[in-house]
């Protein structure tokens, strides 16, 4: 007690409260304004080393010497008679009280900075998604997020989301940026064991919206939650990050991680160990070494890269021709860059849907880079998943079912692959395969929402109106266009047949690109025994054929089927590459009962290579093999 009272009396606890919120403010203030002039890492660093080294020198100072209106004396350590330098006393608790004002503001400052570039920050009205139901744009609106139903159960406690990241730039021209870093923290969490991670699709929907974080917490069922900021200045970056208890809104720990653009696969790597060490998650197999692959050491191609994956998770068909010319350049600055190369044949697999790129250059583009990512990296998925639409798209069902096998082998958590594996055992016949793996992308990504228009009209062909009409209704509210599409079987499937017209012609209209303005609705009441529009419907499909394509639009053979011409329809997509997998979709629905059980479909089945499929796979789910060894479906 002596020795407190006499620390007190030299003012050597003032002083001490006094240098440590100074020197907290010199570091912001220096951390701050260094990464502005490209200064180097380690002169922070040696900044706050002698900042700590400097407070003992200082301690010793204020035992022996008093601050009093005449400067600096030294202190005898003799018991004044009267109460110690009341003026100099109150000079050090104001100095202290104007330094801790200044924390409080730079706090508060700091936190209104934040909070307003969160609110601020504008959802992209180009936003799409995936053209692998058929070509539609997906504008996802600004509003309150899907109502979607309640987790059966609590979140278990290891599971999170990442939201996407703000960006706090000074131009705020790197929203691409900030948005990559959060899908690479993403990813790079989705491999660890026993973590239950949110999809991209589901995580980001949030961005620019001003949800509680216990309802994105309750709607994506996890948690936690990782939010965060990236303000990048030049070659130098800050990326901010905080880790949420989604029951209490407790902040677990909250961290800035400084360094050089060149450095970015380390801060990224850092961030995941942290989460991973505060979930107390035990790390797989062969995930001791590295979370987040060093993928380039070339900043600029790295940028092209996030730039153009940008282009490709939006499904922004009108700038693939943009995306595919920034990988080109990503993977001319470094040609050993893997993840680029799967990146661009992702890309060009699914362009020709879009109508951007010809089909057969598509193809071949797609194979060159699945190739050489294969090549330089044996462990990605993606171009493994590529190569399979690329296969599937020139009809080769079985190396494509192959494909999509050894991608799920190396990942089997990869939503996008386990998505477009759905969709094709689906088109293939293998219904209930289609709908597991379609499942499994939905448990990481309940919002995908070309998945839920898949899944919905699933269900809507097993008679369960019910459960579709609530995924498709959801898709809906994501922002799907085409899902009135799916809500239009429903209707249909209930009888009402005037809501069943309306929405066919909404769901379709964005998928007659190829045709003059109001042909969906044309189609759709043809669809409904209109004959006058179905009349004037096959009119408009025999000029759009007599200009003699080569790939043709999938919607023909679509629309022909559900107009009753099965064996025309049949004929178009056997002698014809279709640019989409909507005739396939349809085969096994109810509108596809009458092409799937015409004489004309085994023959068929085997021009087009699905018997062949069926022979190392077995029969799909509606058909049998007869005594001739065809294929006789129901």
């Amino acid at each position: 007690m002596r020795l407190l009272a006499e620390l007190k009396r030299r003012n050597v606890i003032r002083m001490a409260g006094l240098y440590l919120v100074g020197a907290w403010l010199i570091v912001q203030v220096v951390a701050t304004v260094l990464p502005v002039f490209d200064v180097p890492d380690w002169i922070l660093r040696a900044i706050v080393a002698l900042l700590i080294l400097g407070l003992a020198p200082v301690l010793v100072v204020s035992w022996w010497f008093e601050l009093t209106p005449e400067g600096l004396r030294r202190d005898d350590g003799a018991a004044p008679a009267t109460s110690p330098a009341p003026q100099t006393s109150r000079r050090v608790d104001r100095l202290i009280l104007i330094c801790l004002a200044g924390v409080i503001v730079l706090l508060i400052a700091e936190r209104w900075t934040n909070s307003g570039a969160s609110e601020t920050a504008k959802q992209t009205a180009s936003t799409r998604e995936t053209g692998e139901t058929g070509v539609a744009p997906l504008v996802v609106p600004v509003g309150s997020a899907p109502a979607l139903a309640p987790p059966s159960a609590a979140p278990v406690s290891k599971s999170i989301a990442v939201l996407a990241f703000a960006d706090l730039s000074a131009d705020r021209s790197n929203e691409y940026f900030a948005d990559g870093i959060a899908e690479e923290i993403l990813n790079a969490l989705a491999q660890v064991k026993d973590l239950k991670v949110s999809g991209r699709t589901s995580s980001f929907y949030f961005k620019g919206k001003n949800e509680q974080l216990s309802a994105i917490g309750g709607i994506l069922g996890v948690a936690h939650i990782l939010e965060g900021s990236v303000r990048r200045q030049g070659n130098r970056v800050r990326i901010t990050a905080q880790l949420i208890q989604v029951k209490d809104g407790f902040h677990l720990w909250s961290k800035s991680y400084d360094g050089n653009i060149r450095d970015v696969f380390d801060l990224q790597e850092s961030i995941a160990r942290a989460i991973t060490d505060e979930l107390k998650v035990v790390l797989g197999s062969g995930q001791q070494e590295r979370l987040v692959p060093v993928s380039t050491r070339n900043p600029e191609a790295y940028a092209l890269y996030l730039q153009a994956t940008s282009i490709f998770n939006r499904r922004d068909g009108a700038r693939f021709r943009q995306g595919i010319a920034q990988l080109e350049a990503a993977i001319a600055l470094d040609p050993g860059f893997a993840r680029a190369h799967a990146r661009l044949a992702a890309l060009y697999s699914i362009s020709a849907e879009y109508g951007q790129v010809d089909f057969l250059l598509a193809e071949t583009a797609t194979r060159k880079h699945a190739d050489r990512a294969m090549a330089l990296d044996p462990t990605l998925a993606e171009p493994h998943a590529a190569l399979a639409k690329a296969l599937g798209a020139r009809r080769m069902y079985a190396l494509e079912r192959e494909s999509f096998e050894r991608a799920l082998a190396l990942d089997a958590t990869d939503i996008t692959t386990n998505f477009w594996f759905g969709t094709t055992l689906f088109t293939t016949g293998y219904l209930q395969l289609g709908n597991a793996s379609i499942d499994r992308a939905l448990e990481r990504d309940p919002m995908l929402p070309a998945a839920l228009l898949w899944r919905g009209m699933g269900y809507s062909e097993t008679g369960d109106q019910d459960s579709a009409e609530r995924l498709l209704t959801r898709a809906s509210e994501a922002g799907l266009v085409f899902a009135d599409m799916g809500l239009s079987e429903v209707a249909d499937a209930r009888g009402d047949m005037v809501q069943a017209e309306r929405l066919l012609a909404s769901g379709l209209d964005p998928l007659f690109s190829a045709f003059a303005p109001g042909t969906a609705k044309l189609f759709a009441q043809a669809a409904y025994g209109n004959a006058t529009a179905a009349a004037e419907t096959r009119r408009r499909i025999d000029a759009y054929l007599a200009t003699g394509p080569a790939v043709i639009d999938g919607i023909v053979p679509y629309v022909l089927a559900r107009l009753g011409d099965t064996s025309r329809a049949l004929a178009l997509a056997q002698e014809h590459a279709l640019a989409s997998p909507m005739f396939t979709a349809l085969l096994w629905g109810p509108y596809g009962r009458k092409a799937r059980t015409s004489p004309e479909f085994a023959e068929f089945a085997r021009k087009v290579g699905l018997a062949e499929l069926w022979d190392t796979q077995g029969p799909p789910d509606l058909c049998r093999k007869d005594a001739n060894g065809d294929y006789v479906c129901n």
